[in-house]
């Protein structure tokens, strides 16, 4: 058989495929609402094949047969209008025409075309119930706003080096602004959907892969916001650090092995000293019953996603003029300015450098990042008090105290 028919009948076959699935969920729709819904199965099935025949006809008949059917489904609309108000079988019978004529020449793009219509059309009630109960007016412009800056404003800024020393980055920076909201909005999606409880602890260990520092700073204003919420908020916090020691050993094993292999016990320390606190928080969480029943306000609050950008560009910018006056034989204390902004940057340029024993010695690589991370732990922990309070900063403190001293002395070996 030719190549050509044969792609023919698979068009065919796709869409009448489209038209049946569409028509299907129609006819259920119809067998709830009988007498209001003017196609089913057939009909919808019979235009998704005119749409077919009529693209394989060429772009004249295609014009004609889509004329036909928005005519049609005009008659329709208007016979059908006072019992049915809304025109989604309208549209159902027009898409399933233009799927037909997609199926021709992308059926693979037609077929996932009409499921995802089918989806669409099945979760009627869901969506309903989330427009007009779930999601309040409030939450509808925060994500408008934050759409507004990753899809407008993230385009626009430049992607280079400038300021004082050239430290400052304004898309990267951007960047954290829409990190820190992104978190607030995931840590307040998840608490919607599990509670405070549960939502908070995994949303920290989730963003902490990204970045812990701007966690802290999220649960922070998470726990200002709600101070019932608190104990989670620091849950949350604390399980972001066993992202920082996780992606430090993935970096180190990838860069430089025998780095990582040195640092393996002070990460697994300081690490699950984090995990422990994290978890033991949690509990008295799910314990005590905080956050179960609380407002849970706005999903974030532009203003301090900004507050958290400039405290990271005044970090950068003492970063760079600290590079500038040790030269370019201070790594390590390069390595530990560059850790009060990011802690995996200073442990990617360390594992760079220590590929050559010349450059740094292995004694030298770990101290390092142990400063990158000591530095990137009072960030946090200026972070978590300025988003999030004293009170939220005092029960953190400890912890990343202890976390840090457990990493430092699970590195001694390696230092000595």
């Amino acid at each position: 058989m030719d190549a050509a028919p044969t792609a023919d009948l698979i068009g065919l076959a796709v869409a009448l495929g489209c038209g049946l699935l569409l028509g299907i969920e129609r006819e259920q729709h119809r067998a709830e609402q009988p007498g209001k819904s003017a196609a089913g199965v057939r009909t919808l099935a019979l235009v998704a094949l005119a749409g077919a025949l009529a693209a394989m006809l060429g772009n004249v008949a295609l014009i004609v047969a889509g004329t036909c059917v928005v005519l049609l489904t005009a008659v329709s609309y208007l016979r059908t209008a006072r019992a049915e108000p809304g025109m989604t079988t309208e549209i159902s019978v027009l898409l399933s025409y233009l799927l037909g004529a997609l199926s021709l020449s992308r059926p693979a793009l037609a077929a996932a075309g009409a499921v995802l219509a089918a989806i669409l059309l099945q979760a009627k009630g869901h969506l309903h119930l989330l427009a007009r109960e779930v999601l309040s007016e409030r939450d509808l412009n925060d994500a408008l706003l934050l759409l507004a800056c990753v899809l407008i404003v993230l385009p626009l800024l430049p992607d280079q080096a400038m300021g004082p020393e050239n430290a400052l980055n304004p898309r990267r920076l951007w960047m954290l602004v829409v990190l820190v909201l992104s978190i607030n909005a995931a840590g307040y999606v998840a608490s919607r959907l599990l509670g405070a409880r549960y939502g908070l602890p995994l949303t920290g260990l989730a963003a902490g892969f990204v970045s812990s520092s701007a966690t802290h700073a999220s649960m922070g204003q998470r726990a200002r916001q709600a101070p019932a919420m608190r104990r989670a908020a620091v849950a949350g916090a604390l399980a972001s650090n066993i992202a920082t020691f996780l992606l430090a050993l993935l970096i180190l094993f990838s860069l430089a092995p025998p780095l990582a292999r040195a640092m393996l016990p002070a990460c697994l320390a300081g690490g699950s000293v984090a995990l422990a606190w994290a978890g033991w928080m949690a509990w008295r969480t799910v314990r005590e019953g905080d956050g179960h029943e609380m407002p849970l306000g706005r999903p974030f609050h532009f203003r301090h996603a900004l507050a958290f950008a400039a405290l990271i560009a005044g970090v950068l910018m003492l970063s760079a003029f600290a590079h500038r006056w040790f030269g370019a034989g201070g790594i390590t204390i390069a390595a530990a300015a560059v850790g009060f902004a990011d802690a995996h940057a200073a442990i990617i340029s360390v594992g760079e450098f220590s590929k050559s024993a010349v450059l740094l010695k292995p004694e030298a690589a770990v101290l390092a990042i142990l400063l990158a991370l000591t530095t990137n732990t009072i960030t946090k922990a200026v972070v978590s008090y300025t988003a999030g309070g004293l009170d939220f900063a005092r029960q953190l403190w400890p912890a990343l105290a202890l976390m840090l001293a457990a990493t430092w002395a699970g590195a001694l070996p390696a230092l000595v």
